[in-house]
């Protein structure tokens, strides 16, 4: 056959990437003519990818418990995959870092508006049993979450909201010695930490302050800082922000408080989560007033941060039992 003047340019190109590269073009394409043809499965892993639930009962509830979670950590881990790009890229931009955040706030739109399948997707009494042989995993326990909120935002913002003004000036490990999460696993009829915070904190602790310390000057709300202080119109970039902050600090935070609720909540005691954690105190985003960017709410939409959101849920939840 001839060949085309477009299948000419191509093969002119190859040759001038591989010369470039010291390479052989001849061999390169002796193993493609060779090499078998992609498929769907191969690519994606799919095999391996639905051999990786193993349940530790025989409830059929569990399977649908670690499919949710792991595709949960897809998703954290698509985030993450923005995150980066924004934080790495070296002339950014206005229009690519909302182009990213509008992505990152997608994947949590997908999480939020799916997490029904953990609310009312399973038997409460098929849950009730299975978990207690999940001691002491938590969901808790997920470092990527982290990793984005530490992405997200300065390193001050994640001190609970108790030691955040006597802390503004820490270092960066002072202030991880008070980050907010570790008050939401202490066990409740001692204080102490429960042994999921000390199995997580051994796993990512040195993790965490590296990325924070590396995201000093990277993360969301200092980049924003710079863009706006260099001149740039940041409006879009703004409402972007506001959004990740609603997903990420309220409704992602109220999505499991719901699950909470629907599952472990029981009069006249609470049962309490699978890592023993205080998740009345900690779920629920009007206690805790996480908010990224201050800078962009109101005094007023910061003092009502989650109310709203919180006591319509329970009482829609309670009314259903």
């Amino acid at each position: 056959m001839d060949f085309t003047p477009e299948i000419k340019d191509k093969l002119h190109q190859l040759q001038e990437k591989y010369t470039a590269m010291g390479q052989d073009m001849a061999s390169y394409l002796d193993g493609l003519l060779y090499a078998d043809f992609l498929t769907y499965w191969d690519y994606i892993h799919l095999d391996t990818l639905l051999s990786l639930q193993s349940p530790k009962t025989p409830f059929p509830d569990e399977e649908i418990f670690i499919m949710y979670h792991q595709i949960t950590e897809l998703y954290f881990k698509l985030a993450l995959h923005e995150c980066t790009q924004i934080a790495e890229h070296e002339n950014l931009t206005v229009e690519f870092f909302t182009a990213r955040v509008k992505r990152i706030n997608a994947y949590f739109n997908a999480l939020t508006t799916s997490f029904e399948v953990m609310v009312d997707g399973m038997e409460k009494e098929q849950f009730l049993k299975f978990r207690m042989s999940l001691l002491p995993a938590s969901g808790f326990q997920s470092g990527q979450y982290r990793m984005i909120e530490i992405c997200a935002t300065d390193f001050i913002r994640l001190v609970d909201k108790s030691k955040r003004e006597e802390l503004s000036t820490a270092t960066i490990e002072e202030q991880f010695e008070n980050i907010y999460w570790k008050f939401g696993a202490t066990e409740l009829a001692s204080g102490k930490q429960t042994l999921t915070l000390k199995q997580f904190i051994k796993k990512y602790a040195a993790q965490f302050l590296q990325l924070a310390k590396d995201r000093s000057l990277t993360n969301f709300s200092s980049l924003y800082h710079q863009l706006q202080a260099n001149g740039a119109d940041v409006t879009a970039l703004a409402e972007e922000l506001r959004k990740l902050d609603l997903y990420v600090n309220v409704e992602w935070p109220l999505s499991h408080y719901k699950s909470a609720v629907r599952y472990l909540e029981k009069d006249p005691v609470d049962v309490a989560a699978t890592g023993g954690t205080n998740w009345q105190k900690y779920l629920p985003p009007r206690f805790q007033k996480r908010i990224f960017y201050p800078f962009l709410w109101t005094d007023e939409q910061m003092e009502e941060w989650g109310k709203g959101w919180v006591l319509s849920v329970l009482k829609t939840l309670k009314n259903k039992d």
